[in-house]
């Protein structure tokens, strides 16, 4: 009987110790703003405040809930919790100012999960950290300057034109058919981006299931990881990494990393030039200089190459086909607006003689607008996240936010505060008049982010929606049709504002 006795005392304390060290040590996390004399929301094992993420609520919806709630709190912020680490979700754009723009230096970096061993092009400018970024930022900056926009506008311009004629088939007669935009939009930059970046014509029009479509539509709307690999991710980068874990699928990888390293083979190997995105990154890569510059910004890897061109393709075509399906939703419903934006594209395209040139597609100011409120409706990113890189006192506060802590940033709450933008569910391009541009917060708008994180990519993403909308709407008039969605419904687990159903329109073509 003493021997029974021992022996359940000896396995039962280690259980009870191990049992006692876990509950202090989540007490411990969970503890973190209360300590701090911060307003935050009660946590709940395992998923702190997120348990409904993935689940039955968008990112962009429960963090509206958090800022909704707390936006009036001290100070201008709230205390979360993603798992068990503390997260700061900001509320002001006073403290949204800072974060971007005036202390950057304490926030320079993402916390974007990648590893550059075994998943080489998630190390992309997007994601890496510090100096690598600094010095890769200097690099590729270059390449997307007016001057280089506006000698890809050839490209654009002509895989639009391909894309209104490859439209008057789909459509049919004159009265229209249904079609579900968001894919032909997605067909329409697959090619623009395709062609840019890796020189190759996708022929998405003529081929909606080719290689390049199917890659992007796995990468965007599969999953790769369990919700554990993400917990690891998340709250234990190094040990994931360790590990090997990967953001991006195997095959996806494979076809990437093949298809830029054959064609940077070929046009070495042949001296072939196109003057997009590629021969740019390998100038860059054979003499650190971009052709027609005397300055050296320094060489890039292949490797470098390829997970820039990688990210160039599955941000560039993902959000702005959705810029573009939004767009055409929201002038589908107000038939005033859509005639708006049509004067506007021709009587600009009148007054340089109907030519489809640079200068004739630069100043449609109202088609900017329509794209401006699409953007603000619908952000590409609707929560910006920043990590703090020096230990960091809050201003006017006694709170100390430490080295490794995950800030949040709503844009897509801020986008909807009706103290910002009132009646904020309605589309209403006047928003963006440049006078009131002008006199706006530049931090109540955030669709590209802000500060030295911009995003890079913003010309050419403004560019290719630009030009793909205005020879849309010179052609064809959008209408509602049965199918059409409203509201529309969204994907819970969607990186971006996804439809579920898709979004269902009328195209009717002007005799």
């Amino acid at each position: 009987m003493e021997l029974a006795v021992r022996l359940v005392a000896y396995l039962v304390l280690p259980v009870v110790t191990l049992c006692l060290a876990v509950y202090l040590y989540v007490a411990r996390r969970y503890s973190f703003w209360k300590r701090h004399n911060v307003p935050f929301v009660e946590p709940e094992l395992p998923f702190g405040n997120f348990k409904e993420l993935g689940k039955s609520v968008h990112p962009a919806h429960l963090s509206q809930r958090f800022y909704e709630r707390y936006k009036d709190a001290d100070h201008g912020f709230v205390g979360l919790y993603i798992f068990l680490n503390p997260v700061l979700l900001v509320t002001e754009l006073r403290m949204v100012k800072r974060i971007l723009i005036e202390d950057f230096h304490y926030f320079p970096d993402r916390g974007v999960y990648f590893n550059e061993r075994h998943d080489p092009l998630s190390a992309h400018l997007f994601a890496l950290e510090g100096s690598r970024w600094r010095d890769l930022r200097a690099k590729i900056t270059p390449t997307f300057t007016s001057g280089r926009m506006k000698g890809a506008f050839p490209l654009v311009l002509d895989t639009a034109l391909r894309f209104c004629e490859f439209l008057q088939t789909v459509c049919g007669d004159s009265a229209g058919n249904a079609v579900e935009v968001r894919d032909l939009m997605a067909r329409f930059t697959t090619d623009v981006i395709g062609s840019y970046a890796f020189g190759l014509n996708c022929n998405s029009f003529g081929d909606p299931d080719n290689e390049f479509r199917r890659i992007g539509r796995k990468h965007f709307d599969t999953p790769r990881n369990h919700p554990l690999t993400v917990f690891l991710m998340k709250t234990f980068r190094g040990l994931a990494n360790t590990l090997g874990l990967k953001l991006i699928h195997d095959d996806v990888a494979a076809f990437f990393s093949g298809t830029i390293r054959s064609t940077v083979e070929h046009r070495e190997r042949t001296d072939e030039r196109r003057n997009d995105f590629l021969d740019l990154l390998i100038s860059l890569k054979n003499t650190g200089m971009l052709e027609g510059a005397n300055e050296i910004v320094g060489r890039l890897t292949f490797e470098e190459i390829a997970a820039q061109a990688f990210i160039f393709f599955t941000a560039g075509f993902e959000t702005s086909a959705s810029a573009m399906t939004y767009t055409l939703y929201e002038l589908a419903l107000d038939a005033g607006i859509q005639q708006r934006a049509r004067d506007c594209v021709l009587g600009e395209l009148d007054r340089h003689d109907g030519q489809l040139t640079y200068d004739s597609f630069k100043n449609m100011l109202y088609l900017d607008q329509c794209i401006y409120e699409t953007l603000r409706k619908y952000p590409p990113v609707a929560v910006l996240e920043r990590t703090v890189a020096k230990q960091y006192k809050i201003p006017g506060t006694a709170v100390v936010l430490p080295v490794g802590m995950k800030i949040m940033i709503p844009a897509y709450a801020i986008h909807h505060d009706p103290a910002i933008y009132p009646d904020p569910h309605r589309y209403d391009p006047d928003r963006f008049t440049p006078e009131l541009m002008a006199r706006r917060n530049p931090c109540a708008y955030l669709p590209f982010g802000e500060g030295p994180r911009i995003c890079v990519g913003l010309r050419f993403g403004l560019m290719q929606a630009r030009i793909g909308l205005a020879l849309l709407l010179k052609h064809f008039r959008v209408l509602p049709c049965d199918d059409t969605e409203v509201p529309l419904t969204y994907s819970t687990t969607a990186f971006v504002l996804t439809p579920v159903n898709g979004v269902r329109l009328r195209l009717e073509r002007y005799e």
